[in-house]
């Protein structure tokens, strides 16, 4: 019985160690879109390089690989500012202010979203595969390490990420992004990674910026996962709503 369990397990590993690392990419877009549609409701909390919190409460939704909307419901100087991201690289953003949306060019995705530390293009709905070239940089005990370069024809503010994904699961469980220059610039970490039905959902997730010492979290206070969301929700016309 213990031989059999044995090889069991050199069996598992094996397999496990022979995957690429575009196997292992794909499997991180598959756990990370498995649901059709999902709507979360978080608390967004900003930290600042003193400590000093500022809280907001924003709605997010997103179908399949390639439409996502933002909008924040609170407090009230805030209400209203939306993101959208929809196929063909085309995102929106929507500040009540000005009453108009304003299409996102390429020059200016570096530009953080509404004071919090995600950049329009960390929001954008595109899959890790169809972005970044993975190239598997070490094994360990509870992650395969990977380094992401962005793919010929694909722009991107970062020079790389080193993204590390649970070998359990293949959860993207931290990613570092790095700048032009190759210096870490900011970590996303997702903590409480938590099963809902069939899929791996991340209650809470913190982006902090090294260089400003400042952070932004995450609290998933509502998740709704399959709920057949309507394309309606994700049109200009919803965003200027």
């Amino acid at each position: 019985m213990k031989n059999i369990i044995f090889t069991l397990f050199f069996a598992l590993n094996y397999a496990f160690a022979q995957l690429t690392a575009d196997e292992i990419l794909k499997k991180v877009d598959e756990v990370s879109y498995a649901p059709k549609d999902q709507f979360f409701k978080a608390k967004v909390t900003l930290i600042d390089k003193n400590g000093k919190e500022s809280h907001r409460v924003a709605l997010m939704y997103q179908k399949g690989t390639n439409k996502r909307f933002v909008k924040f419901t609170d407090p009230a100087d805030i209400r209203g500012i939306g993101f959208l991201s929809l196929p063909g690289d085309v995102n929106y953003v929507y500040l009540p202010a000005f009453k108009k949306s304003r299409r996102i060019a390429s020059h200016i995705k570096n530009q953080n979203f509404a004071g919090t530390d995600f950049t329009y293009e960390d929001m954008e709905a595109l899959t890790y595969t169809e972005k970044w070239k993975p190239e598997i940089l070490r094994k360990e005990e509870r992650y395969y390490v990977l380094k992401l370069t962005p793919r010929e024809g694909r722009e991107s503010d970062y020079s790389k990420l080193v993204m590390y994904v649970r070998t359990d699961n293949f959860y993207p469980e931290k990613i570092e992004y790095y700048d032009k220059g190759g210096n870490l610039f900011k970590i996303m970490t997702r903590k409480r990674i938590e099963k809902v039905g069939n899929y791996w959902i991340a209650f809470e997730t913190e982006m902090k910026d090294v260089k400003k010492n400042h952070t932004t979290l995450l609290v998933l206070e509502d998740v709704k996962l399959d709920t057949n969301l309507s394309d309606d929700i994700f049109s200009l016309r919803n965003l200027e709503r």
